[in-house]
């Protein structure tokens, strides 16, 4: 590390301290004493969308937010459910080791997600994610929250 008063590279750490998702290290430089405080980030790769027309764009977490809120409007779910919802998601992409995924990823992850909190609002979801043109499509998805019966 360059000292920011001298320019001298060498330094020795003082004190090291985890700071949410950062980690504060106090550096003192061993040619003018003075002390200066560095911060280390995670680096995480940015992720591209791959959509429909396999165009790509970057991941934008305020659109997954958006997604998931339109499709529990007026329904029991708290923002922190939704919140949460949203951080699964984002979570498992990242943690998925490619920089690009597909809409179909993201749009079955959140299924995933509504289908665990609120049934009516993974209809919603499927709806015009799988862009339904007919009713028995809302059937069978419906139908398809209900638990099987074992005779």
């Amino acid at each position: 590390m360059i000292c920011p008063y001298c320019k001298h590279d060498e330094d020795k750490v003082v004190d090291s301290r985890v700071s949410g998702s950062s980690i504060r290290r106090r550096r003192e430089c061993l040619a003018c004493a003075r002390r200066f405080t560095t911060y280390e980030y995670i680096e995480i790769v940015p992720l591209t969308v791959i959509k429909r027309d396999n165009s790509r764009e970057p991941f934008q977490r305020e659109k997954l937010l958006a997604g998931i809120t339109m499709a529990c409007k007026k329904r029991p779910v708290s923002r922190q459910t939704i919140e949460d919802m949203a951080t699964s998601v984002e979570n498992t992409l990242i943690a998925s080791d490619s920089q690009e995924v597909s809409y179909d990823q993201v749009g079955n992850l959140v299924m995933q997600e509504l289908r665990k909190v609120d049934p009516v609002a993974y209809v919603r979801f499927a709806s015009v994610y799988r862009e339904f043109k007919e009713v028995g499509e809302f059937v069978e998805q419906v139908l398809s929250l209900q638990p099987k019966k074992v005779l």
